[in-house]
């Protein structure tokens, strides 16, 4: 396979950082990285490297040491910096490589296209598309329809419960923001004395509101009011898994105070999802909804039916242990 490649990286920045565990975890890679050239004299973080000089010691390093690999990780904010970088290293015959400082700007999960031979970045899009939206369409269709049919005692009972412990309809239906901010009407049991829309204001549930029924406490409790929301699965408007959808009043107050609020909307909204199983259900209070929104993106960029299958898993255990459902 022959000696591993040398290499450089330009900028001790967290990206370097991060670039130089990749090429040095990855035995596969084979690449030995000899340290960090940098202008700037702060390190951010501690690193095993050692600095081996300035941008301007760069090009002479490279001749004297043979070094076959650079990497570019400079923040995009010094762009001129790395203009005049590149064309300093034409004169030798290492191979260049330019980083781009995605994670300056929390665009982790990032995705590289072409438009005809138009190299772009989706810095805002949906991994699930294609054959993987095809894949999780099929398993909604076919779980969603199995738990109708498996569960129908359980609706008819529910329903039969409502209609004789309190006045008014059985299903209560509300709008809320689906794929895209496009409005949806979900469907859950009604477990309280008033059916509001949200759309100019909303109050979340709280412990002991007296908004609900004795029997709409119970099946809060044990999350059974979300059951009818199987048919929006099947209806194709919501995921089993997914970021939880929102009234509109409260997407339109969070909108604008979270930063990046909107992309949780990039993909279908769940029944459950990654942030109801890690503790982060209910609430309507601003560090709450940053933890909730931090796990919805967490989830939009790792996503895989596995970890779907995963979040369907953990919440059926919590489901009858979970202190926030109320």
């Amino acid at each position: 396979m022959g000696s591993p490649r040398s290499a450089v990286i330009v900028g001790l920045s967290d990206l370097g950082l991060k670039l130089e565990k990749v090429l040095t975890g990855n035995p596969q890679l084979r690449t030995r990285v000899l340290g960090f050239f940098e202008d700037h004299s702060e390190r951010p973080v501690a690193t095993r490297l050692p600095v081996l000089g300035s941008l301007a010691d760069l090009p002479g390093y490279i001749r004297a040491h043979n070094v076959q690999q650079v990497y570019i990780a400079l923040p995009i904010t010094r762009d001129p910096h790395i203009l005049a970088l590149i064309d300093s290293l034409h004169v030798s015959t290492a191979s260049i490589y330019f980083v781009p400082d995605l994670y300056a700007f929390g665009l982790e999960g990032a995705q590289f296209d072409t438009i005809g031979d138009v190299p772009v970045i989706a810095v805002c899009e949906t991994p699930i598309i294609g054959v993987n939206s095809l894949a999780k369409r099929l398993c909604d269709m076919l779980l969603s329809g199995l738990a109708i049919a498996l569960l129908s005692p359980i609706f008819l009972a529910i329903a039969l419960g409502i209609r004789f412990t309190s006045a008014g309809p059985v299903l209560f239906k509300q709008r809320r923001y689906g794929l895209g901010g496009a409005e949806i009407k979900i469907y859950k049991f009604r477990s309280m004395t008033v059916t509001e829309d949200g759309d100019k204001n909303f109050c979340t549930t709280i412990p002991g509101d007296t908004r609900l029924t004795r029997f709409g406490a119970l099946l809060r409790k044990c999350s059974l009011d979300e059951l009818p929301q199987l048919i929006n699965v099947l209806l194709g408007n919501m995921s089993l898994v997914g970021p939880r959808p929102h009234v509109v009043a409260m997407n339109e107050k969070y909108r604008r105070l979270i930063p990046g609020y909107m992309i949780r909307h990039k993909i279908k909204p769940g029944i459950t999802g990654w942030a109801q199983v890690n503790g982060a259900r209910g609430g309507d209070d601003l560090e709450v909804m940053h933890r909730r929104l931090a796990y919805d993106l967490d989830y939009l960029r790792r996503w895989s039916l596995a970890l779907d299958f995963k979040i369907l898993l953990r919440t059926l255990i919590v489901l009858f242990h979970d202190p926030h459902a109320y």
